[in-house]
């Protein structure tokens, strides 16, 4: 419709004479990562990975509809949480269940999602856990849940609560996946969910293997990680991982020690600048612990703050 047009339409609805022009939906607030959620063989091994060794509390869990354990939630801050399903049925089988963000409107996401011919569902529903949420397939097939927490719901009842001091970290800072194409992660990510590059590096200095793709509305962010073929079970927990900011590695690994935890390799310095820890639960994902500004240049292309 040409402008002319569009005014003489918006004159004639405003007098009550022609039809009223329908909007497109606009984006409302992706605001944070809200939860990855993991696959586990060991249900009590997994407790005393992210329980013991990382310190984190489980405030609640649910269970099936049909009965038995459905997850459980290690709670990392009011609005994140590592949620754990005892599902893993082989060693070949991807560890990773899901990754979560959180909005502030999840029925205008939904319709803004739908008028971009992103298959949604058909209604939006509480969950058992009492919020609103979608679960949504990327380019690459990872499930990707949008979440707004709910008045009344088990986490925004538990606000504020299960926030120990034993917390190796109080912030999951990004959630990496593993991405074939690029351009058609771009699309959905970047151009529908209004998602932005940060920084992007590779184990050479003319590659690239990872892209951070920093939440439209926070400071959290999405690591594409570019190398998906020929994966063992443990490549695949390197590349589907999360990440835990700490004010200092040095510090998180002392105390860990003293804790009696055992940690394959020391901290380094990664390409991107920044001291990280690498540590891996029962089944092989990778809790990565980094601070979250660069100790030295980051390699490869500049490191965007905002």
């Amino acid at each position: 419709m040409r402008r002319i047009e569009v005014v003489l339409a918006l004159a004639l609805a405003a007098a009550g004479r022609g039809p009223i022009l329908a909007q497109t939906p606009q984006r409302p607030p992706i605001i944070g990562v809200a939860h990855i959620g993991l696959k586990t063989k060991d249900m009590a091994a997994a407790r005393s990975f992210y329980g013991h060794d990382l310190g984190f509390q489980e405030p609640f869990t649910l269970d099936k509809p049909t009965g038995g354990l459905m997850l459980t939630y290690f709670k990392v801050n009011d609005h994140q949480y590592i949620e754990v399903f005892p599902e893993l049925k082989s060693e070949e089988e991807d560890r990773l269940s899901h990754i979560a963000f959180e909005t502030t409107n999840i029925q205008q996401l939904r319709d803004y999602l739908a008028a971009h011919d992103v298959k949604v569902p058909a209604a939006l529903k509480p969950g058992l856990d009492g919020n609103v949420s979608m679960m949504l397939k990327d380019p690459d097939g990872h499930n990707v849940e949008f979440v707004q927490y709910m008045p009344g719901s088990l986490h925004s009842t538990n606000f504020g609560k299960f926030l120990p001091a034993t917390r190796v970290s109080d912030h999951i800072i990004h959630v990496g996946v593993t991405v074939k194409d690029r351009a058609a992660a771009d699309r959905f990510y970047k151009d529908v969910l209004g998602f932005r590059e940060m920084w992007h590096g590779g184990m050479k200095d003319v590659q690239t293997d990872w892209v951070d793709m920093r939440v439209p509305d926070g400071s959290d962010w999405l690591e594409y990680m570019l190398k998906s073929t020929n994966l063992t079970p443990k490549s695949r927990g390197v590349l589907n991982h999360l990440a835990l900011g700490v004010p200092s590695v040095d510090a998180s690994y002392k105390g860990l020690v003293a804790r009696g935890v055992q940690i394959s390799q020391p901290p380094k310095i990664g390409r991107d600048g920044k001291w990280q820890l690498n540590m891996y639960d029962p089944d092989l994902t990778r809790s990565e612990l980094m601070e979250p500004k660069p100790v030295e240049t980051p390699c490869c292309s500049p490191m965007l703050d905002r």
